[in-house]
């Protein structure tokens, strides 16, 4: 089974599908468990997600595990065999060795014998852009499923291989992204009092965003705000520009400061929009709420890593990137934990980076754990 999923898992690498366009991969995912006999099968779940069940009798709980499909539009620059055929695009955060995890489970789903209780697998589409989350809970057939627990993974570079990293409450920070436009009026270079300039407004907005930050992470009001992208006017030198975009993503540990970000942020723009004669509008996209973990989910995990033999690394603040799984911890029994893949290795969404093989088995053996740990 080992090499089967490592030949999956490459394979994967090897077509990968963005946000929104994974139905290719999704369908990779359906002739894979289809030779692992499930009861139940529903595609085109949240866009292209999959679901994927195992039925053990009418009663008991339902267990939802859940990984993701989609790739990263970055350009790969290893050299080795499986490496990405798809130009632009890669599996930068490891999402083919969580499908190959959660696909791995299929085999040994079919021939469990639990008295009670159904497993689900849900491959998740979109959890880069974050929509694919809430796009799968908006779904009338997955809201049927009731889950009575969720639970995912996510591999994490820098950390010991095969570590597993757990944290109570608050695993992942809030993050959202936002556009900020500004609209003035043209006029020549030489004369740019008859025209209105967006650039000085656009300064002392970049240093006023700045004042909102708290960037001490053990600080409950930790707020980080990250100048992505600054475009204001065009190489020609004769003219005095009249528009201007600035983008940012702000990132905090929870969603009521996330909120308070927001309302401050459109506050500091309609002043200064006003103090300067500008019009403006701004764009919300990409969020991802914070994902706060079960207590006694995580408690399962801990338990379960420990029989076998794993390290359990105790986080005391959250990771700050976003993960779509903050959808499924607002409404079910959830937890996402970390598996620690090598302390040498390139960072999530770097162009070298390539999901350990040696990791599958470990998420396997997580995942039997705690489906075993619940529905015995």
């Amino acid at each position: 089974m080992d090499n089967t999923l490592n030949n999956l898992r490459r394979t994967l690498h090897q077509y990968p599908d963005l946000s929104g366009k994974e139905g290719p991969t999704a369908q990779r995912i359906v002739d894979f468990v289809s030779n692992y006999k499930p009861a139940h099968s529903m595609l085109n779940i949240g866009g292209n997600g999959l679901v994927v069940s195992y039925v053990y009798g009418k009663d008991g709980p339902t267990i939802v595990i859940r990984c993701e499909l989609d790739a990263l539009p970055i350009q790969e620059t290893n050299e080795f065999k499986h490496r990405s055929k798809h130009k632009g695009i890669s599996h930068k955060c490891g999402h083919d060795g969580h499908m190959a995890i959660v696909a791995g489970l299929s085999a040994w789903l079919q021939k469990a014998s639990f008295k009670n209780g159904t497993v689900v697998l849900l491959f998740q589409p979109a959890e880069e852009t974050g929509q694919g989350a809430s796009a799968v809970l908006a779904n009338s057939e997955f809201l049927k499923l009731e889950p009575t627990y969720v639970f995912a993974l996510h591999n994490l570079p820098g950390e010991p291989l095969h570590s597993v990293i757990i944290k109570k409450g608050g695993f992942t920070a809030s993050v959202q992204s936002f556009c900020i436009r500004l609209v003035g009026k043209k006029a020549h270079a030489s004369e740019p009092e008859h025209g209105v300039n967006p650039t000085v407004a656009a300064s002392e907005l970049i240093q006023q965003l700045a004042v909102l930050e708290h960037r001490d992470v053990a600080d409950p009001y930790f707020a980080l705000l990250t100048p992505i992208c600054i475009d204001i006017g065009e190489r020609n030198y004769g003219i005095s520009p009249e528009t201007g975009e600035l983008h940012y993503t702000i990132r905090a540990w929870n969603n009521t400061v996330m909120e308070y970000l927001e309302t401050k942020i459109k506050e500091l723009v309609s002043v200064l929009a006003q103090k300067y004669g500008l019009n403006y509008d701004m764009e919300w996209f990409e969020y991802f709420p914070a994902t706060i973990n079960d207590e006694n989910g995580v408690k399962l995990v801990e338990k379960v890593a420990v029989a076998n033999g794993l390290e359990v690394l105790n986080k005391t603040v959250p990771l700050r990137f976003g993960e779509d799984f903050g959808w499924f911890s607002q409404r079910y029994k959830s937890v996402l934990f970390g598996l620690g893949a090598g302390e040498n290795q390139p960072p999530l969404h770097h162009a070298t980076y390539d999901f350990p093989d040696d990791l599958i088995q470990t998420g396997i053996t997580m995942f039997k754990g705690l489906i075993a740990e619940i529905l015995e």
